[in-house]
């Protein structure tokens, strides 16, 4: 299924940014390794949000029902700035009374 309002989608800048590109971050830093290893950064961290927007085109998959709303995935292949192509799963919610999705989180692919 493809998610609708995809063109009111939000990603926070601190998710990627400050999240997935920081390397002071506690939790989760192999994320940072691996999104650093396709030449992503927090100086072009608009350029992984506008790639993560991109599989919003994507086939979208529901993974669950919260208190909070609905939680899908989305599969695809971004390209960093140095070149290299990898495949990602992004996460995002639709919260309950709202129509858009919000940017949860993004990892590599096994």
């Amino acid at each position: 299924m493809k998610l609708s309002h995809i063109e009111s989608a939000t990603i926070p800048p601190e998710k990627v940014r400050d999240y997935l590109l920081s390397q002071n971050h506690a939790i989760d830093r192999y994320k940072t390794v691996f999104f650093r290893s396709l030449g992503c950064d927090q100086a072009n961290w608009e350029a992984l949000a506008d790639d993560l927007r991109s599989l919003l085109t994507s086939d979208a998959a529901q993974i669950g029902i919260t208190e909070y709303g609905v939680k899908y995935e989305i599969r695809g292949a971004i390209t960093g700035p140095k070149g290299r192509t990898a495949n990602v799963i992004t996460a995002w919610i639709i919260l309950s009374g709202e129509d858009a999705p919000r940017f949860v989180t993004a990892y590599p692919e096994d």
